[in-house]
């Protein structure tokens, strides 16, 4: 079977791609090559992979700092991408389509633990709005060609992911590879300190890449509706906590601090797996210090 998977130069692409093909033939277009902001250029690349499964796993996506300077940007690549390449999909009969969309879609205030029902009881947090009401456009998307032309789709959430292969930039990366890197860069200089954004006091909830590849390839495998469903690990840790796990797996001894004066994005963030659970038999089995471990130990080996 031929899978086609956008992004998959990208962060969880590359985690992706090896567990895709112990199965099946994957094939990864770059975006060097193939422009998915234009419909002809979707429409030419599936008429010529002709797969029989689609993973749109492509985005524009960065951390708070990235999201409140490329809002515009963020919220039209999103949606032009993922809208061509729902309808080149339905246009050639693709067999099935899973989507990737965000938990930033998900309200401000929403209740935690996170339900799917709730998805559409708010506006998502202010600094990630574009991004993830681009991704809640395109899961609805998915269902309005599920429900008019039979498209066979699958809307995953994925709750914030880290791993190998992750984007270490201190301006554009998620909180994970930042503070990694942040911690790094302080050992390398001798700094007695680091300080972060926010107050240290929200919490997220993490899923290491390679359990969500697992989801995605279950997602594929098993006959679900196209109603989103939350991929996570249904725990959640407060940004201190995880800044001073980073600093004792590195040790780093020096001190924690924290701007307030800069944006901590939303509140908490854990997901209701249960959907995850019955639908797909999905459970992620990575710990998450076993995670964080091979995360750090990745870093290290790449940054000598």
């Amino acid at each position: 079977m031929k899978v086609l998977l956008t992004g998959s130069g990208g962060f969880l692409g590359q985690n992706l791609t090896p567990v895709l093909s112990k199965d099946y033939s994957v094939y990864g277009p770059r975006a060097r090559n193939w422009d998915l902001r234009k419909q002809s250029t979707c429409n030419q690349l599936i008429r010529y992979i002709r797969p029989d499964v689609i993973v749109h796993a492509a985005g524009s996506v960065g951390g708070i700092g990235a999201n409140q300077e490329n809002p515009g940007k963020f919220m039209y690549e999103n949606l032009i991408m993922g809208a061509n390449i729902i309808h080149a999909a339905k246009e050639f009969g693709v067999s099935k389509f899973v989507l990737l969309g965000t938990v930033c879609s998900y309200p401000k205030h929403t209740p935690v633990p996170f339900k799917e029902s709730d998805l559409w009881e708010g506006y998502p947090e202010e600094t990630n709005a574009p991004y993830g009401i681009a991704k809640k456009a395109l899961m609805k998307l998915v269902e309005t060609y599920n429900e008019q032309y039979g498209l066979n789709g699958v809307n995953l959430i994925p709750v914030n992911m880290y791993g190998p292969h992750d984007h270490f930039n201190l301006t554009s990366s998620h909180v994970i590879p930042a503070l990694i890197l942040k911690v790094y860069n302080a050992m390398k200089s001798g700094d007695s300190s680091i300080t972060l954004w926010g107050t240290g006091q929200v919490s997220r909830e993490f899923l290491y890449a390679e359990d969500c590849a697992e989801a995605i390839k279950l997602a594929i495998e098993k006959d679900v509706p196209p109603d989103p469903i939350n991929i996570g690990t249904g725990k959640e840790i407060k940004i201190c906590e995880l800044a001073s796990e980073i600093a004792e797996q590195m040790g780093f001894s020096g001190e924690i601090l924290y701007d307030s004066n800069k944006p901590d994005g939303q509140p908490r963030r854990c997901l209701d797996t249960n959907k995850a659970k019955e639908l797909l038999g999905f459970e992620a089995k990575t710990s998450f210090q076993e995670g964080l471990k091979k995360t750090i130990e990745w870093f290290l080996r790449n940054n000598k």
